[in-house]
C-alpha cells in the first residue's frame, strides 16, 4: 500500500488531535521521549511485562485502560513493549497515535516537516489454517488480509500485487458482495526479512471478531460457515493463507499509509484442521519473544 498521508501547516484542532492535562497523547498516555525507534505490540496487556521481563533496564512504565507500555533496553538497544487490546478498532487506535507522538510537534499541534519511521513488530498466538503448520510453530505474515474494512475508511493506495491478491481472493471464494470487502496488505519488506528466518511465511487473515468472522457457531449461525474451508483451499502463486487473527491488516495498512515498517510473528497455539492445541502456549510465546528480540538487536 502506497503512503497517502497527509501534510498540512495549519494547527490540528482539539477535537482531532486530543490530548491529556500533561500533554501526552489521549488514549495511550504517552510523550514522545516513552517510546523507542523499535517497538512490540501485543494484545494482552500482562504479556508487555513479560517481554520487558528480559530487558537489563525498564525506563518508562505507564498505563491507561488496556493500553500498556514499557519502555527499556535490551543488549544495548532501546525497544517498547504496548499492548494494543484486541481488534483492528484498538490497531486503528495505537498506530495513529504512535504516529502522532513522533511526527506532530504536540505543542504547536502541527505535522513536522521531517518524519520519524518506527519499525512496528506485533508479536501474538495465532490459530493455524493449514494442516501442516503444527502447534508451537512460528508463523511470519508476508500479508494481511483484512476483513475488517477499516482501510476503507482512508485514502488508500493499493499496490498491484495487493490488488491481484485480493480479485483472486475474491474470485476464488465467491465472496459475497453484502460482506466487508476484503483487502490485501504487504508487510515490510526489509522487516520481514530480519525476522524470518526458520519461520513459517503466508497471508494471515485478519478477522473483525473472533466467533462467526472466524467461522466459529455456538448459539448463532455464522454467514459463511464454510469460512475457514475457503480460506485453506486458497493458493495464488505462491500465497497461501497461513492463519487467522485480529489486527495484522489494520496494522500493515495503517502503518504503511504513514510511512513505518510493520510485521507479525505469531506463535501457533491451535490448528483448525488438525483440531490441535498447545500443551504449554506460554512457554512457546517466551521463545518467541527472544527471538524477536534477538533479532533486533540484530
Amino acid at each position: 500500500m502506497i503512503n497517502s498521508s497527509i501534510k498540512h501547516n495549519t494547527p490540528l484542532l482539539p477535537s482531532e488531535l486530543i490530548l491529556n492535562p500533561d500533554g501526552s497523547i489521549y488514549h495511550l498516555n504517552l510523550l514522545p521521549e516513552d517510546i523507542a525507534d523499535d517497538i512490540i505490540v501485543v494484545g494482552d496487556q500482562h504479556r508487555v511485562e513479560r517481554i520487558s521481563s528480559f530487558f537489563d533496564k525498564i525506563d518508562v512504565k505507564k498505563e491507561k485502560r488496556e493500553f500498556v507500555t514499557h519502555t527499556g533496553w535490551y543488549k544495548g538497544k532501546r525497544i517498547t513493549a504496548l499492548s494494543t487490546g484486541i481488534g483492528c478498532d484498538n490497531i486503528d487506535i495505537v498506530i495513529n497515535e504512535l504516529d502522532a507522538i513522533v511526527n506532530i510537534d504536540l505543542h504547536t499541534r502541527k505535522i513536522k516537516e521531517t518524519p520519524r519511521k518506527l519499525n512496528i513488530v506485533r508479536l501474538g498466538t495465532s490459530g493455524a489454517l493449514q494442516a501442516d503448520i503444527p502447534v508451537d510453530s512460528f508463523v511470519i505474515s508476508s500479508f494481511g488480509l483484512g476483513f475488517d474494512g477499516l482501510a476503507q475508511f482512508y485514502t488508500t493506495n493499493f499496490e498491484k500485487d495487493e490488488l491481484e491478491l485480493q480479485q483472486e481472493f475474491v474470485r476464488q471464494v465467491n465472496w459475497k458482495k453484502e460482506l466487508n470487502q476484503p483487502y490485501f496488505v504487504k508487510a515490510n519488506h526489509e522487516l520481514l526479512q530480519r525476522l524470518e528466518e526458520g519461520m513459517i511465511k503466508g497471508i494471515t487473515a485478519t478477522a473483525n471478531g473472533f466467533y462467526g468472522p472466524q467461522g466459529r457457531s455456538l448459539r448463532l449461525a455464522p454467514n459463511v460457515p464454510d469460512l475457514n474451508e475457503k480460506l485453506n483451499e486458497f493458493l495464488y502463486k505462491e500465497h497461501r493463507i497461513t492463519n487467522f487473527e485480529m489486527e495484522t491488516s489494520a496494522l500493515y495498512a495503517l502503518s504503511s499509509m504513514l510511512g513505518h515498517s510493520a510485521v507479525t510473528v505469531c506463535a501457533i497455539i491451535a490448528n483448525r484442521f488438525t483440531k490441535t492445541f498447545s500443551e504449554d502456549y506460554k512457554k512457546t510465546v517466551d521463545k518467541l519473544i527472544e527471538v524477536v528480540l534477538e533479532r533486533l538487536v540484530k
